[in-house]
């Protein structure tokens, strides 16, 4: 008979259990972007973002190590995180999905005061930062940025994805 007070399960079981877990907590969708010292955009798809604190105001996102937006936020030091709008689930595909041309089918700006590019036509809001620091744990790099912008699109609803599927806010209407 196992003690099931001391025995440890699989690394493997761990981190499937965790996977599983945060499948069922739903969170908004956004696209981190910046360019690169070339000035070519590059963006992801990411749903861990979370404020971290008001003053100063700062912002975590979590970015694979190996990813070359990452690459590109870390070469200028700023990035602009766009949180997706409920109609934009296209968006939120292409920029997960690694296409290589994926700016060339989204509408896009960038003004000389933004961190990365602003994706428009697909967005409810957006942040422009500057890294603060930056800690990587395992195969991702946990980025605190500290925003000097933010733009928000007034009567927009999130995206929302969870459970492996997006979705759409219901509920009140958005507060103005």
């Amino acid at each position: 008979m196992t003690d099931l007070s001391t025995a440890r399960p699989a690394e493997a079981s761990v981190s499937e259990g965790l996977r599983a877990m945060m499948r069922g907590f739903p969170t908004g969708v956004a696209v981190v972007t910046g360019t690169d010292p070339a000035g070519e955009p590059w963006g992801m798809t990411c749903s861990s973002v979370c404020s971290v604190t008001l003053e100063p105001p700062t912002l975590l996102v979590c970015l694979r190590a190996a990813s070359p937006t990452l690459a590109a936020i870390l070469a200028r030091g700023v990035f602009a995180v766009n949180l997706l709008h409920e109609d934009a689930r296209a968006t939120a595909e292409l920029f997960a999905s690694g296409t290589p041309d994926r700016f060339a089918r989204v509408g896009w700006e960038l003004d000389p005061e933004a961190a990365g590019p602003h994706l428009r036509d697909d967005i409810h809001a957006v942040a422009d930062c500057r890294i603060g620091m930056t800690q990587q744990v395992g195969d991702h790099v946990a980025v605190f940025g500290e925003a000097f912008r933010v733009r928000r699109h007034e009567g927009c609803r999130p995206l929302l994805y969870g459970m492996r599927t997006y979705g759409r806010w219901f509920g009140t209407e958005p507060a103005v």
